[in-house]
């Protein structure tokens, strides 16, 4: 059922079943204070597809993560080919987003630790980065915990209409 595992968490593809699973998450005003905003339905079954097509094109994506013991979803964390225009670009991204009971138990960092080994040992990846707003300190916590370094402070292009958002930190490991 899994593709890889860590201490507590199951990592596995998408399915159309997740839809409600994630919509619960991507509409939590909490969860997605440093997004332009929360998503809707539609957005949310595109977004499944997304990650199918990535993993099926790619061998990876921002995977369904799962807490072990109670099997509950717990969010995504993954890796992701990104492609938008800048000068580190293409890169594969490590990025999470987890609902907030699991916040502050140290999944995001267990989860992209995990991604990471997976990165290297399956994916044969040489650098995964990491990109977050300056103003999200949580995932820069992360991005610190599990020793990625930084990188520089760039104007996000896709975010160039959110004023808030689009001062951004990349972070970036190298195997």
């Amino acid at each position: 059922m899994y593709l890889f595992k860590s201490i507590r968490l199951g990592f596995r593809t998408w399915n159309e079943s997740d839809l409600d699973s994630l919509m619960l998450l991507n509409q939590d005003p909490e969860v997605m204070k440093y997004f332009p905003s929360v998503h809707t339905t539609p957005q949310c079954l595109e977004f499944i597809k997304r990650m199918q097509k990535q993993m099926a094109e790619n061998g990876h994506c921002y995977f369904v993560v799962e807490e072990l013991e109670s099997g509950k979803f717990i969010g995504f964390i993954g890796l992701l080919k990104q492609t938008f225009e800048s000068d580190f670009t293409p890169a594969v991204d490590i990025g999470w987003r987890l609902s907030p009971e699991f916040w502050g138990k140290g999944f995001a960092s267990e989860g992209a630790a995990a991604c990471i080994e997976f990165g290297w040992n399956n994916l044969e990846l040489m650098k995964i980065i990491s990109v977050a707003p300056q103003i999200n300190e949580p995932s820069l916590k992360v991005m610190k915990k599990i020793g990625m370094e930084k990188v520089k402070t760039f104007n996000h292009p896709l975010l160039k209409d959110f004023p808030k958002l689009q001062s951004c930190e990349l972070y970036q490991m190298v195997k």
